[in-house]
């Protein structure tokens, strides 16, 4: 949390896990990959990867998300411009001729 990194925050895989702010997105990794059972019926907030909530509960969150205000307005406030052309992914270079015969 940039406002408090100090702050303590409740861990939504484990309830009675109290994490300070600036160690939570560690905590989240490791709390997941120790307790798979409890992570695979949460998903992941797409605005913010710190959200995990229940899977049924995802749309709702999504619509209610504070985090989805950011992204909108940085959306928004990008300046419009004309999109770019892809590159080629096939390669055109060629081998420059060469005189050299190995074989002489």
């Amino acid at each position: 949390d940039v406002l408090d990194p100090e702050r303590l925050i409740q861990c939504p895989l484990v309830k009675h896990h109290q994490i300070r702010a600036r160690r939570f997105p560690y905590h989240l990794v490791k709390c997941k990959e120790s307790n798979p059972e409890i992570a695979k019926k949460l998903a992941t907030c797409p605005f913010n990867a710190r959200h995990l909530v229940p899977q049924a509960d995802l749309s709702d969150h999504i619509m209610k998300c504070n985090d989805k205000a950011f992204m909108e307005q940085d959306v928004v406030s990008r300046p419009s411009e004309p999109p770019q052309e892809q590159p080629n992914n096939g390669s055109t270079w060629q081998a420059p001729p060469c005189d050299e015969d190995w074989e002489t």
